[in-house]
């Protein structure tokens, strides 16, 4: 595969460039009001999770590289059947959700600028912005997307890192004491009720068929992304939470970040960050429903979805596009920041359990250590377990919108099944050349 070109650095930023795409505007705060002081090591144990989950990526990838991704490792280890297919389309919907939390972030950081009064008619004309805008713009070239992503994941960690290094010499040792922390379990669930934060390491499995030494970049691409992003993640909860009185986080839940940055840098300070924020959650938005028409088109090549997400219009699977822009749409619009973290979190745990499940079947020739892949299987379902719980008990009725995730990917996978005209007998594969890899 020499001479394809992406090497470490371009895999890793990737990885970093997926993980910190809006997830730590959008769920700061959330996080905050749910582990209070002990928000630092509620990050730091959704990111182990994370970094074991990153072990059986790396090891599939190597084994399997190309444009498939998840899809392939998951129908590669256990079969195109209908709990495959359903997993895969659990793994659509997962990123619909990521799009919702996304904008919906957007629209709360752009309407801070505006009175209280006029927040909630700013927010939702902002979120609905925040998706039809990145809708056309993905009718045009995806190599404006690609570059235009580089230059925003640079511009995004400069500003944190600003932001860090302006705040740390104002913390408040007190509010990060044990004391200040919610018991165990309450912690360790908040972690995972954020562990969107994480997902978008895995956006480098993508990029396996396009690495020019796979076995050598690809794994360190991984955990260096999980690593650098862990570290990034735990710092900048230190410096809001040791900066700022736990009530003015929570108070501010939906922009927390921005407010965090006010006692050290004023209202520059405040404007600096919520830009960032907008920048950043509208990139994610752009480069994730890319990704996510390309994940509709794979699925439905492997006969899990109906056929009329193939067609491709312009050479693009822009179906899929509109399809997904209109589901995020109207979940944006109508759920809250913990509802639709608690979605997501979900989604992916679910996803990354199944991941990790296949690296253990497939053991023997991803050449993987198989108490490590059986860890990140263990790791996961206790995390979704924990999460669903504690969820549970702060709002019942979030179990219902929980069994809308899972429900809705079971049924629309058996709905296909039996009034399709495709089945699981499909021979194309997801590294089809048929389409453009994400730039």
């Amino acid at each position: 595969m020499a001479g394809k070109g992406l090497g470490f650095w371009s895999a890793a930023a990737i990885g970093v460039g997926g993980m910190v795409g809006g997830g730590i505007f959008a769920v700061l705060g959330l996080s905050v009001e749910l582990a209070r002081g002990g928000t630092p090591a509620a990050f730091a144990i959704a990111g182990l999770v994370a970094l074991i989950t990153s072990y059986s990526y790396a090891k599939l990838s190597v084994r399997f590289p190309g444009r498939g991704g998840t899809v392939d490792f998951l129908d590669q280890a256990f079969g195109r059947g209908f709990i495959v297919g359903s997993a895969n389309v659990l793994l659509w919907l997962s990123y619909v959700v990521m799009l919702s939390l996304y904008a919906y972030a957007f629209g709360s950081y752009g309407a801070a600028f505006f009175p209280p009064a006029y927040h909630p008619f700013f927010r939702h004309a902002l979120i609905t912005l925040a998706i039809l805008v990145p809708t056309v713009l993905n009718l045009g070239r995806a190599g404006v997307i690609g570059r235009i992503e580089i230059y925003v994941v640079a511009l995004k960690l400069a500003i944190l890192l600003f932001f860090l290094a302006a705040g740390a010499p104002y913390l408040d040792p007190a509010r990060l004491a044990p004391a200040a922390w919610v018991p165990a379990v309450p912690l360790v669930a908040g972690g995972f009720i954020i562990f969107v934060a994480y997902e978008g390491f895995e956006l480098i499995a993508n990029t396996g068929g396009e690495v020019a030494d796979p076995a050598r970049d690809l794994p360190r691409a991984y955990y260096a992304s999980v690593v650098f992003v862990i570290l990034l993640y735990v710092a900048i909860a230190v410096v809001a939470v040791g900066g700022l009185p736990l009530e003015r986080i929570i108070s501010a839940r939906d922009y927390a970040l921005a407010e965090t940055a006010r006692p050290v840098l004023g209202r520059a300070g405040f404007t600096m960050i919520a830009l960032a924020a907008l920048l950043s959650t509208f990139s994610a938005i752009n480069a994730t429903l890319y990704g996510t028409a390309r994940l509709t088109y794979i699925i439905a090549k492997e006969g899990e979805l109906p056929a009329e997400l193939e067609h491709q219009i312009w050479g693009r699977p822009l179906e899929g596009l509109f399809i997904t822009s209109g589901l995020a749409l109207i979940l944006a619009n109508t759920s809250g920041i913990g509802s639709i973290s608690t979605l997501g979190s979900a989604g992916f745990l679910v996803v990354f359990a199944a991941v990790n499940g296949a690296n253990l079947r497939l053991a023997a020739q991803t050449k993987a250590h198989r108490g490590l892949a059986a860890l990140g299987l263990v790791s996961c379902l206790a995390a979704l377990g924990t999460m669903v719980w504690q969820s549970l008990a702060r709002d019942p009725a979030r179990g219902w919108v929980l069994a809308a995730l899972f429900g809705g990917s079971l049924a629309l996978e058996g709905a296909y099944r039996l009034i399709g005209t495709k089945g699981p007998g499909k021979t194309v594969r997801p590294s089809s050349p048929d389409i453009s890899p994400i730039d």
